[in-house]
């Protein structure tokens, strides 16, 4: 329907109608191609950009035609004009054979420009009017918003600690995706738990986020363990891809890891599974404390495929979930 519609238009608006649509996709269908590294996007882009470069050459040489039209045949002309001046007093002289009246070439330019500039203004106007993709993503998958549990007391012990909930508001976040160099994707679970330790005397709440690439989990942990001490221990367990630094303005470390795998049987005679190593993790914990005296934050990624994003998109979800969450800024 929509070719058929385009047909329809009169040579001079519909090839630049289709020059300025071809051009704005394949830009930016390229563009896309090269910050996600898709080769089926890029090609998709060429053909765009191909199509439109066909476009452009049939313009000029329409306009070539149009400025240089075939001239008349001179014999034909000449012997008509001699035959009429020999008949004297056969009748009026015939004026010049002028062609039918085509259509006005300057308003259909006008018309063009008015149609591509629309097109511009459109294109200009949509990404602040219509929602989006960060917001999409965003109403994809929420946080429990249910009826509010009694935190257990070791939260009630602990100065200004973070639940389960108020991590993954934190973590929750339309841009996270991006953060973690696959944009296009859409969570598809969030959820929150005010966990405790084992003894139940330490609040380490948890968040985690799933995508069908990664999965991340923020968690923390109101112990009196620093980093320092974190990764002496990680150095006694023969750890050797430890890298310390600082994340915004604290101790950090990064390190690998497994993640556990265990199944679970809710009856029918089966027993539940031992647990299991599951797929590597990449993890970043960050102290509490500017001065390192207890306790820390951790962002963990990892996926089914034991694929893991770039160093830099652990430091990237840390610098941004980090702040957001209450109570950060005055540790």
């Amino acid at each position: 329907m929509l070719g058929f519609l385009i047909r329809l238009l009169p040579f001079w608006v519909r090839e630049p109608l289709l020059i300025a649509i071809g051009s704005v996709l394949g830009v930016r269908i390229m563009y896309l191609a090269v910050t996600d590294h898709d080769r089926v996007a890029a090609g998709l882009g060429v053909v765009f950009l191909v199509f439109t470069a066909i476009r452009v050459a049939v313009v000029l040489r329409a306009l070539r035609a149009r400025r240089n039209p075939s001239p008349a045949a001179p014999v034909a002309g000449a012997a008509v004009e001699g035959t009429a001046q020999a008949q004297v007093g056969a009748g009026p002289r015939p004026g010049p054979n002028v062609p039918p009246k085509g259509p006005n070439v300057w308003g259909q330019a006008v018309t063009a420009v008015a149609v591509v500039g629309a097109l511009a203004a459109a294109l200009w106007v949509a990404p602040h009017v219509l929602p989006s993709d960060g917001g999409t993503q965003s109403h994809a998958a929420s946080c429990a918003d249910g009826e509010k549990e009694e935190l257990p007391a070791a939260y009630q012990a602990t100065p200004r600690p973070m639940t389960g909930d108020q991590l993954c508001e934190a973590l929750n976040r339309p841009d996270l995706a991006r953060l973690l160099g696959t944009p296009g994707e859409t969570a598809t679970s969030a959820s929150g738990t005010s966990n405790v330790s084992p003894n139940r005397k330490v609040a380490q709440p948890e968040a985690e986020v799933r995508f069908g690439t990664y999965t991340v989990n923020v968690s923390a942990a109101y112990n009196e363990l620093s980093t320092a001490q974190y990764v002496q221990l990680m150095k006694f367990g023969g750890e050797q891809d430890i890298k310390t630094l600082t994340v915004l303005g604290r101790p950090a470390v990064l390190y690998s890891d497994h993640t556990m795998q265990f199944e679970l049987s809710f009856g029918g005679g089966k027993s539940s599974g031992p647990v299991k190593q599951g797929p590597p993790s990449r993890n970043l914990a960050v102290a509490l404390d500017r001065t390192d005296r207890g306790g820390y934050c951790e962002v963990t990624v990892w996926s089914k495929s034991g694929a893991l994003p770039d160093d830099r998109a652990l430091l990237g979800i840390a610098e941004k979930v980090l702040p957001a969450i209450p109570g950060w800024t005055v540790r």
